[in-house]
């Protein structure tokens, strides 16, 4: 949602001195590495390697000559070039894994299953994980194995950023995605710009999701994906409300039991059916 160039180019993962390099070249057009040097200040015992490295990632091309030029390449090769690279990176490490997929099954299936013996009827309800990247790693994982529907309760949806990619593959791959935001009347009024800049942004790139807004205060939030009154399918990550326990302590519990899962899903179809409305008001209303 950044507009920033220099914090678009993280998403790179460049050293500082390529991306400065890389910024600065794609302002200048196509430059000296000296010149470069002086415009960046990236020291001129460094820059040959700095743009050597640049042109390896298939970032930029050199053109021959005295003095060398660089010159950048558009914007839209430079992320085709970065996906490329991500990709082959992940096939090598899938490959590797694939390797030693038997013997690690061999040797750590027995002691799973072992142990698994000893678990207790409430760690098969639900386990628990910190909140934080913990809990946004699970939330990624539900999106991701979710296989034709995803439930979202919350307040504003803050950790949009930190969860948005693994959203829109899975909006992508077919799932219908729905999110029950509280109202931004029972918001403070430090978060209902945040909710409302969100609630925006989410409208805008993504007309499929719908919204609704909680009238009543939610006792909980979290997600749910693939429910079914069956009680025989679905997972869930919850967490509840603790006013005086401050985030980073909390911790967030994950069910796959069919059952406790379509009872979340139960509360969330009364609460997005009966108690909540889908028009946003205005800011000057609330």
């Amino acid at each position: 949602m950044s507009t920033d160039p220099s914090e678009l180019l993280t998403a790179l993962e460049l050293t500082e001195y390529e991306e400065q390099a890389l910024e600065t070249l794609l302002m200048l057009g196509q430059t000296t590495a000296p010149d470069l040097s002086e415009a960046t200040g990236i020291p001129k015992a460094r820059i040959y390697g700095v743009l050597d490295s640049l042109a390896d990632d298939g970032y930029l091309k050199i053109i021959p000559g005295r003095p060398k030029m660089y010159q950048p390449k558009p914007p839209t090769e430079i992320l085709d070039r970065a996906i490329e690279a991500r990709r082959q990176n992940f096939e090598t490490y899938q490959h590797e894994l694939d390797k030693i997929r038997d013997d690690f099954l061999d040797a750590f299936q027995p002691l799973y299953e072992s142990a698994s013996e000893a678990v207790t009827p409430t760690e098969e309800l639900f386990y628990v994980v910190d909140v934080g990247d913990a809990s946004e790693e699970e939330t990624r994982r539900l999106y991701r194995d979710a296989d034709a529907h995803i439930d979202i309760i919350t307040k504003s949806f803050e950790y949009i950023d930190a969860v948005e990619p693994t959203l829109e593959a899975a909006i992508e791959a077919g799932a219908a995605v729905r999110i029950l935001f509280l109202h931004p009347s029972k918001l403070t009024t430090n978060n209902q710009p945040i909710q409302r800049e969100i609630v925006e942004y989410i409208h805008d790139a993504y007309p499929g999701i719908k919204t609704r807004f909680s009238e009543n205060l939610l006792p909980w939030r979290g997600t749910i994906i693939d429910p079914s009154m069956d009680y025989d399918q679905g997972e869930a990550i919850m967490l509840v409300e603790e006013k005086n326990i401050p985030l980073h302590k909390r911790q967030a519990a994950v069910t796959k039991n069919g059952s406790f899962v379509a009872g979340l899903e139960r509360y969330f179809e009364l609460i997005w059916t009966y108690e909540s409305t889908d028009s946003y008001p205005a800011a000057d209303t609330i």
